[in-house]
């Protein structure tokens, strides 16, 4: 049996489309600019959901991150690309995404030397009961907890070496400075 191989979609610094390129081979010591998103989920409470990535992760294993990342496929749109990311990284189901940092974009290179250089809107979205639970893929999360926005923004800035740099970067930019959660939510 062939294994296709996911893609990306490699993009200019205005966010145009060049072509694809193979996940497991784009992320290198040179990674060229590649479209990605970053979702942040919440509860009804106002929490927010913090993953630490797996230790089998090629880039920044066990630090603690956002509710969960990914890149869409080419040609797929980012909310149906978040709600395929949801399911397989954390077992559950989340709708209707709403896009806080449009144009958030970083670069950022791992203690191995590999690059993340990504184009990566940034998502909020809403998980009801964040007390049901997660079924999360141990090749993706190894631990998560709900917390309080405030509390996550004083963790980074104490210790932001223990969070990915796309989460440091995303809070510096004031993604809770915002007035407004996902519809429903307690904020």
């Amino acid at each position: 049996m062939t294994v296709t191989p996911e893609l990306v979609s490699l993009v200019d610094d205005d966010g145009r489309r060049l072509g694809t390129a193979a996940k497991d081979a784009v992320h290198t010591t040179s990674t060229p600019l590649h479209l990605a998103f970053s979702c942040h989920l919440f509860d009804n409470q106002g929490r927010t959901l913090v993953t630490r990535r797996a230790l089998s992760k090629k880039t920044w294993p066990g630090v603690w991150t956002n509710s969960f990342c990914g890149h869409p496929a080419p040609d797929e749109p980012l909310p149906s690309a978040i709600a395929r990311r949801a399911e397989q990284e954390l077992g559950i189901t989340v709708s209707d995404p709403e896009s806080v940092l449009p144009e958030f974009r970083y670069r950022a290179v791992d203690a191995s030397g590999i690059v993340e250089n990504e184009l990566c809107p940034v998502f909020y979205a809403k998980y009801p009961d964040g007390s049901l639970p997660l079924e999360p893929n141990p090749l993706e999360v190894c631990d998560w907890a709900w917390v309080r926005p405030a509390d996550l923004e004083q963790a980074a800035k104490l210790a932001p070496f223990a969070f990915s740099p796309w989460l440091v970067l995303q809070l510096e930019q004031g993604l809770y400075s915002r007035t407004e959660y996902p519809r429903g939510v307690v904020g």
